[in-house]
């Protein structure tokens, strides 16, 4: 299977809610409306820069495959600008055929271009797939940084 991957545009909103509505399902959240996923996307495409484009969709046989989330920040403390992946998502009838790799290489290819020097990415500790796969790619595991979050009350509070 031939996996074409490249950076969403606003035509590509109602495969990005797709993917997004697949993904809620998977990690166990409350399950999306497609039609307000599919206007939130159209909403969040809209207002991307092309400079820094947020998601890259993986497509195969024609169909939407996969999706990375990222975010390009800069300057790191080395002076060169870093990717962060959000998420690396693959549909579950095109997992285990490339897709994710695929990805993975598309944002490489990219980080190479425009000199990014290094893509940072988490996983859930439970997500042994990802952690295998990570691993295969040579990703390497640092425990000197710990993953930290303010939402609801938290980020309230901090006003």
């Amino acid at each position: 299977m031939a996996v074409d991957v490249r950076w969403a545009t606003t035509d590509d909103a109602e495969a990005l809610a797709t993917v997004l509505c697949e993904m809620a399902a998977h990690y166990r959240q409350a399950p999306l409306d497609h039609g307000r996923a599919t206007a939130t996307a159209r909403k969040w495409l809209g207002d991307e820069s092309p400079a820094y484009p947020h998601f890259a969709l993986a497509f195969a046989d024609g169909k939407v495959a996969g999706l990375a989330s990222v975010a390009i920040a800069h300057p790191a403390i080395d002076l060169e600008r870093l990717m962060s992946l959000k998420d690396l998502f693959v549909r579950e009838d095109a997992r285990n055929a490339g897709t994710g790799r695929a990805l993975l290489s598309f944002l490489a290819g990219h980080c190479l271009r425009e000199g990014i020097g290094r893509i940072d990415l988490t996983t859930e500790d439970w997500n042994e797939g990802a952690l295998r796969f990570y691993d295969r790619l040579g990703a390497e595991r640092h425990g000197r940084k710990v993953f930290l979050r303010l939402s609801g009350d938290a980020l309230r509070r901090t006003l």
